[in-house]
């Protein structure tokens, strides 16, 4: 089961990202776990990466990984990623590339490890995004 929870006002397609989950989680062998995404406010996030990073300061995506996995994803964050990281990106482009990355890393994968971790995890975004 793949849900998602919109606490904020801005428009998401929540079709688009269960459809996008469960891409990844079937190309993991992992259609069996329950995924629960989070659209949040930047102090909500903030409050959260504070309590479970000790980093005080909102973050684009946090994933737990419990009885069910969650992935929570601040929009205004997000919002910043598409002039960081591609002058072509859209909201949705750099939306889906949280989530993918959030799913990833409950699934194990690290990017801050060795540079061979973080390239695998590269290619496994990109793999997922195209």
């Amino acid at each position: 089961m793949i849900e998602v929870n919109n606490l904020t006002k801005v428009k998401i397609k929540a079709s688009f990202l269960i459809t996008l989950a469960k891409k990844v989680l079937k190309g993991e062998n992992r259609v069996k776990e329950d995924l629960s995404i989070a659209i949040v406010s930047a102090e909500r996030i903030k409050d959260l990466n504070k309590n479970y990073r000790g980093i005080n300061k909102p973050t684009d995506v946090l994933s737990f990984r419990g009885d069910i996995w969650e992935v929570i994803i601040c929009p205004s964050e997000v919002k910043k990623n598409i002039d960081k990281f591609s002058a072509n990106s859209t909201f949705q482009i750099e939306l889906d590339r949280v989530l993918v990355h959030g799913i990833l890393h409950i699934l194990g994968y690290d990017h801050e490890g060795s540079k061979k971790e973080a390239l695998l995890m590269n290619n496994k975004e990109n793999k997922y995004l195209s």
